[in-house]
């Protein structure tokens, strides 16, 4: 709820009457601005307070969410470069006209990505392509450029033998430890499973590298769609374009190529250096041998602490004055951030800074709102343990994040000695994302949960696997509130809550909605509690 827009206000006492009426006593505040109230302008803070007023008048708890540690753009806002960055190793530049230029710009990694030679519908050079003649056609009379382009053709009618798959995919020879940019162009035409359009890569170990929505929608005519990933350990990678479990409707992709890039995202900070060298292992000085080098877009797109997929990124150039000749090459190390799903960006867990902003928003908030409970919002941490503010040789990533909370519980403990803690349970759930090579986790999260505290309340939103999380979390001792709802049937509540019964501690249950779906709430107090 962003309680900077008046109207949010209003629409906040209407959910939180109800809510009272039907027997909580507390309402999760999960508003970006609880991190930037530094910048936030006066009239948030009347909003704030009037907020506060209703959940008082009404006997309702405010619980606000700090320390965004995997949707981290609140924290980012202060600081784009505390993203979480992932190393690019010995990338080759060559010098021209005064720019350093990598060597295989020019190099097309996707021949045949145009769809321009085929035979009897299959388009030659892919590795495997579903349901050709079937489902998928070579289409030459509606095309981006070139001669033609492939066509998806309802899917979950015409092809299904391979569950309505619609996709393309060859395997591609990368170099390690490089940044890639991947990109194609779609058009649609009431394309049903628009939202299941996916472009990636994946590791030859068959880990995911790339996990960016393209935002296909069920119209649209020709658009260009973007992925940046790192290539880790890689010599080669396997791409994949298309849908999954397609259903109807018609989808045409075009001119589908990769590129090795750099600089995209590009961080410079404490953890992420930047190092060039000359051929001979000479490293060169910035703002002497090269002119300084920066990302100008780098968490600023939209706004500050958003990051885009993809733009082009800025170049390493050598000035009029630097003795570095044309022809002359480089070796470049640097790091950069990716973005996962809808741009998300993660910061790193283990930066002073980060925590130095932190400790700051929570003082803001405790002035605000002087809260009983905070929620630590570690949750989906998706990239984390790969630079050098955070991995330490010996150290695992579920150490790292240990480390982690106990700080961020800390801190809040530091400002109000006496403040109640909460925190999601996925990040430290065996039983769910505390394990290995989690996203683009460098390492194992076992172990992660020797962190919390042992007062901390824990919100379990591990439906899937209730019985073995909620027993794990309540032989350590901990609380636990059933993070129910998640925009289904609101009368599952009831089956989880006897799932706990004489395993651990459930003192309550969470209304849980991300899709800003509060109808339900007189329901899930019946099937919760029995009251509506």
């Amino acid at each position: 709820m962003n309680l900077q827009v008046r109207e949010n206000v209003e629409k906040a006492r209407d959910i939180m009457e109800r809510a009272a009426a039907a027997g909580y006593n507390g309402v999760v505040l999960a508003d970006y601005k609880l991190n930037i109230l530094d910048r936030v302008p006066n009239f948030y803070f009347d909003h704030a307070r009037q907020f506060k007023q209703i959940a008082n008048e009404l006997g309702l708890e405010i619980i606000p969410a700090v320390a965004p540690m995997g949707y981290s753009d609140g924290l980012l806002a202060h600081d784009p470069n505390l993203a979480e960055g992932l190393p690019v190793r010995d990338a080759r530049f060559v010098v021209k006209d005064r720019v350093a230029v990598l060597e295989n710009s020019q190099v097309n990694l996707l021949p045949g990505g145009g769809f321009e030679e085929h035979r009897n519908h299959s388009a030659s050079g892919w590795s495997f392509q579903d349901s050709p003649g079937q489902a998928s056609f070579i289409d030459t009379r509606e095309k981006y450029a070139g001669r033609s382009s492939l066509r998806w053709t309802d899917p979950g009618r015409q092809a299904a033998s391979t569950k309505g798959n619609a996709r393309v995919s060859r395997v591609v020879a990368v170099s390690p430890w490089r940044q890639y940019h991947a990109s194609v162009w779609i058009k649609t035409r009431d394309y049903k499973s628009f939202n299941t359009v996916r472009l990636f890569a994946m590791g030859s170990d068959g880990r995911v590298l790339s996990h960016s929505n393209l935002g296909v929608q069920l119209n649209q005519d020709w658009t260009q769609h973007h992925i940046v990933f790192n290539s880790l350990e890689n010599a080669e990678i396997r791409l994949y374009c298309g849908t999954w479990g397609g259903t109807e409707g018609t989808l045409w992709m075009d001119e589908l190529a990769l590129e090795e890039t750099a600089f995209v995202n590009l961080l410079r900070r404490e953890g992420c250096p930047l190092l060039v060298r000359d051929e001979r292992g000479q490293v060169l000085a910035e703002g002497q041998d090269y002119a300084p080098l920066h990302d100008p877009k780098v968490g600023r797109t939209p706004w500050a602490g958003g990051y885009d997929v993809w733009h082009e990124p800025p170049q390493l150039t050598i000035p009029a004055s630097s003795k570095i000749p044309d022809g002359h090459k480089l070796v470049v190390h640097f790091f950069h951030t990716v973005t996962i799903y809808d741009n998300q960006v993660v910061c790193c867990l283990g930066h002073p800074k980060v925590f130095q902003i932190l400790e700051d928003q929570v003082r803001r908030v405790e002035r605000l709102f002087a809260p009983k409970t905070y929620f630590l919002s570690h949750d989906e941490i998706r990239l984390a343990n790969w630079c050098e503010s955070c991995h330490q040789e010996g150290r695992s990533a579920g150490a790292l994040l240990a480390a982690n909370v106990r700080q961020c519980a800390a801190i809040v403990r530091k400002v109000n000695p006496h403040a109640g803690l909460c925190v999601w349970s996925d990040m430290f759930d065996p039983h769910h994302n505390a394990k290995k090579d989690f996203y683009l986790v460098n390492g194992d999260l076992t172990g992660s949960w020797e962190g919390l505290p042992k007062d901390i309340v824990i919100a379990n939103w591990n439906h899937g696997h209730a019985e073995e999380s909620l027993a794990f979390f309540g032989k350590r001792g901990h609380d636990q509130v059933l993070a129910g709802f998640y925009d289904s049937d609101p009368r599952q509540i009831a089956a989880w809550l006897n799932q706990g019964k004489g395993l651990s501690a459930t003192p309550g249950v969470m209304y849980t909605t991300w899709q800003d779906d509060f109808s339900k709430l007189e329901d899930f107090a019946q099937a919760a509690w029995g009251k509506n």
